[in-house]
């Protein structure tokens, strides 16, 4: 068995949980209350990854990040940070595709959620945020 292979399996899988979480549930969030206009665009982006095959979206991610594009050569330059062929540019891909899987169910989740039952939460004297971890989340 090939456990180099094992070992870069187990650890993206691990960071690619660990950067979905938040970033997922804070997303899954903001999707479900806010009012913004621009909300059906975020969400058509992040439905993305689900509609494209997973070679094109290798493929844009190769066009976008490369050395040869103006991103992947700023960040190259920059930061010293070059995402192709690289376990930095393989956690960005799996976070870009499984974040339609955490986002989506978790939106639905929130959105489920009454108004007034956040709005009760805010006057018997919880902030949003201990609103947020006391009644949304679990």
């Amino acid at each position: 068995m090939d456990w180099q292979a094992a070992r870069v399996s187990l650890l993206l899988a691990v960071c690619t949980a660990a950067l979905l979480l938040p970033i997922g549930v804070w997303l899954a969030r903001w999707l479900a209350t806010t009012a913004w206009g621009g909300r059906p665009v975020i969400e058509a982006l992040l439905m993305l990854p689900l509609l494209l095959p997973p070679t094109v979206i290798g493929f844009y991610l190769l066009i976008t990040l490369g050395q040869g594009s103006a991103l992947g050569g700023w960040l190259a330059r920059s930061l010293d940070l070059r995402l192709v062929f690289s376990f930095e540019g393989l956690l960005l891909a799996s976070v870009l595709v499984n974040l339609p899987f955490m986002v989506q169910p978790l939106q639905r989740a929130f959105a489920a959620i009454p108004l007034s039952l956040r709005e009760a939460a805010w006057v018997c004297g919880l902030s949003p945020w201990r609103a947020f971890w006391k009644i949304e989340l679990p």
